[in-house]
């Protein structure tokens, strides 16, 4: 029998023991991976930029913003390129189903974050083609049933210069954006368009989106953007997509607070758990250990067999609880705000194997040192 098979069957001796502990183990781990993954995607870890700014009215985010920034700010040597976006809310067919349409200039926005919205040039044509073209985000169209060629309308909070609020369009592509984490559930729209007709807010935008150069600071470029129009009647708050996002959250709760004690609360109680089981097992085998000791086992691999269980019932019980989670991000899916990236992945295994050898760390000790008579007592 080698030592990893002695370790595995000394930690399934106890069959339903191991499988409540190991389930215990699965449980915790399942809360982190899926707090973990909604904090990563609700805040942007994986699909926000630190480096893609957003410039927007100081005054409140849906104020407008004169779309004659726009030269102001490309006139900037560091300023790699720029786009503008004009936000217009809407719904289709009912009330509750509401849709997003960001009217834009398409070679603009591709220039801008096209690679981050995986928009190609054959879909930034298809858009160009005429005035009535969007392009649909991926999760918008699977969730709406669209197609590329479809009409579709949209009852809009935006009126038309003609009174009306129904807007036409026909869907010319969809874009799926750079990775799973990307949010696609929105439309472009072509502004010109759009800005033609609505009958207020002509000539303005709602957030201009800024690219620097390589090499050049996003922080110190974003205070030169706003100093630009310090003195203006629209000032300006310019961020990055990671910022904003985090700023938003936190207008309602510290959600990194939230899921770091509701996280440390599961931990700290499998911890308790599983240091008492294991003391209570190694009482349990006094006598083996001093057999061992006997048949000439040294201290240290006594002390590494113990440790080895905890890994193990660790490893099997945490290895569960993360595919739960992995499963439950992909059957959810990352517009619902649950990203289970490379960075919770990692993180989940550092701290499986930092849990396993504290847990292990104590009851390893009294099993090193237990001194062979008193083991022998034991019987």
């Amino acid at each position: 029998m080698t030592f990893f098979q002695l370790m595995r069957r000394n930690a399934w001796r106890k069959r339903l023991r191991a499988t409540l502990l190991m389930f215990s183990v699965g449980v915790a781990f399942l809360i982190y991976a899926l707090t973990a993954s909604f904090l990563g995607g609700s805040q942007g870890a994986a699909g926000a930029s630190d480096n893609l700014l957003g410039v927007f009215n100081k005054s409140g985010r849906g104020l407008p913003l004169p779309l004659a920034y726009l030269n102001r700010i490309a006139a900037d040597a560091d300023v790699a390129a720029v786009a503008y976006t004009a936000r217009m809310r809407g719904f289709v067919e009912v009330e509750k189903n509401i849709v997003m349409t960001s009217a834009v200039d398409p070679r603009a926005v591709a220039a801008a974050n096209g690679d981050e919205l995986g928009l190609t040039p054959d879909l930034i044509e298809a858009l160009e083609e005429g005035r009535d073209r969007v392009l649909v985000g991926k999760a918008l169209a699977e969730a709406q049933g669209w197609s590329v060629g479809q009409r579709i309308g949209v009852t809009s909070q935006l009126m038309r210069a003609d009174g009306s609020r129904d807007w036409r369009f026909v869907i010319s592509g969809i874009f799926e954006g750079a990775n799973a984490s990307t949010d696609t559930y929105f439309m472009l729209a072509r502004y010109d368009t759009i800005n033609e007709a609505r009958a207020r807010d002509k000539d303005t935008v709602d957030t201009f989106v800024v690219r620097p150069r390589e090499g050049v600071s996003s922080g110190v470029l974003a205070a030169r953007i706003d100093a630009l129009f310090a003195n203006s009647a629209a000032q300006t708050r310019t961020q990055s997509e990671k910022q904003f996002l985090e700023g938003f959250l936190r207008q309602f709760a510290d959600v990194g607070l939230i899921v770091g004690l509701v996280v440390g609360a599961a931990f700290v109680t499998i911890l308790m758990i599983t240091v008492n089981t294991m003391l209570f097992a190694v009482r349990e085998r006094s006598f083996e250990i001093g057999v061992m000791k006997v048949l000439g086992f040294s201290q240290g691999r006594i002390m590494t067999l113990v440790l080895g269980e905890t890994l193990f019932i660790f490893a099997a019980g945490g290895t569960g609880g993360l595919l739960l989670a992995k499963l439950a991000t992909l059957l959810i899916g990352p517009e619902f705000g649950l990203v289970f990236s490379l960075s919770v992945l990692s993180k989940s295994l550092a701290i499986i194997a930092g849990l396993g050898l504290l847990t292990g760390l104590l009851p390893a000790w009294n099993a090193m040192r237990m001194p062979i008579v008193n083991a022998f007592r034991s019987r």
